[in-house]
């Protein structure tokens, strides 16, 4: 399972190619036979390439075999990111929600952490952002526009 999971911490998320898709949390549960992915967004424009990109390194790694599921239920929660990959976004510039901050909480109004310079005094200036799982922020203290994560 160790090199399954090498082969599938190789596969970058397409639109954030900072961060794996492992990282990301899109990849739920790894098996002998099957991949479980969940989309971070339904209807996610680069659900198909990602699992292509999935099946691409499978193939490469020597995993033919196994089969790629993709299930929206229970929905992606951005209590799925790994710590790492939170490291990851943060220093791609991209403020991921706080732990805990997902489903549970959908607490998309809360202040987002600006992944420049750390303020707390940022703002919301769109609900939606470069991608439909992100939102458009802006930092008071360094004056520079962010996107943040969606808290679900």
């Amino acid at each position: 399972m160790v090199a399954l999971a090498q082969a599938l911490d190789t596969v970058a998320d397409p639109e954030i190619p900072c961060i794996s898709v492992l990282e990301l949390g899109i990849v739920r549960s790894f098996h002998a036979d099957r991949i479980v992915i969940t989309p971070t967004y339904t209807g996610c424009p680069a659900t198909l390439v990602i699992e292509q990109s999935i099946r691409e390194a499978l193939d490469e790694h020597g995993f033919a075999n196994i089969k790629i599921e993709t299930t929206l239920s229970p929905p992606w929660s951005t209590d799925w990111i790994s710590d790492e990959g939170r490291e990851k976004l943060r220093a791609y510039g991209i403020a991921p929600p706080p732990k805990g901050a997902g489903a549970a909480s959908l607490n998309n109004d809360a202040p987002a952490q600006c992944p420049r310079c750390g303020s707390l005094n940022t703002e919301e200036l769109s609900r939606f952002g470069s991608t439909p799982c992100k939102a458009l922020w802006r930092c008071g203290a360094c004056a520079e526009p962010f996107d943040r994560f969606k808290c679900h």
